[in-house]
């Protein structure tokens, strides 16, 4: 067999899909992760194609703010991409998340396979345990990924001082503090 004649190593990728509050925040939680391809900040789980922010912020599309995290399982797990997820979210907040309230700011992991269900499942189970309380963030389908509006993509490091004073505002740390422990989140 000549160099040429081998077989090439092919790159898989997988995604996943979280929403957890604000995708601002989500997409800074998984960027420059390694194993992390991209980040992706956008719209999915409801019913209108194509929606746009002020749709989705104003609640009428059933979407919910979310990341697409593609990432390569032979450098970081989905479980792993999941354990980041909870550190970032507060599991207990059925009406949204910190300071953002509607259905477009609920927690839910999306699954793009049964693996993922199961992974997911698991780790919520273990949340629960671990937190001793009954976690509220739904696992569903993933259906339709829409990109968010280009301003909304990297938008802490393209605004890291609105970013900062946002996410301090929000009380986001504050809150994930009291659920995870200071030390205890991404």
């Amino acid at each position: 067999m000549t160099k040429a004649d081998k077989p090439l190593k092919t790159h898989t990728t997988e995604k996943a899909i979280f929403a957890g509050g604000c995708f601002w925040c989500e997409e800074e939680a998984f960027e420059g992760v390694p194993g992390v391809i991209s980040v992706v900040s956008g719209y999915t789980g409801g019913y209108t194609p194509n929606p746009t922010y002020e749709q989705v912020s104003g609640e009428g599309t059933g979407h919910k703010e979310s990341v697409e995290v593609t990432f390569d399982p032979s450098k970081i797990t989905y479980n792993q991409l999941l354990e980041i997820y909870w550190r970032n979210v507060d599991p207990f907040d059925a009406e949204g998340q910190f300071c953002d309230k509607g259905d477009s700011y609920k927690g839910v992991i999306f699954y793009t396979n049964e693996t993922q269900k199961k992974e997911a499942e698991s780790s919520k189970k273990n949340v629960e345990v671990q937190l001793k309380k009954p976690v509220v963030t739904e696992i569903v389908a993933a259906t339709t990924f829409y990109p968010a509006e280009e301003y909304h993509q990297k938008y802490a490091k393209k605004n890291p001082l609105r970013y900062k004073f946002y996410r301090f505002s929000c009380g986001r740390d504050k809150r994930l503090n009291e659920v995870w422990g200071s030390k205890n989140h991404f």
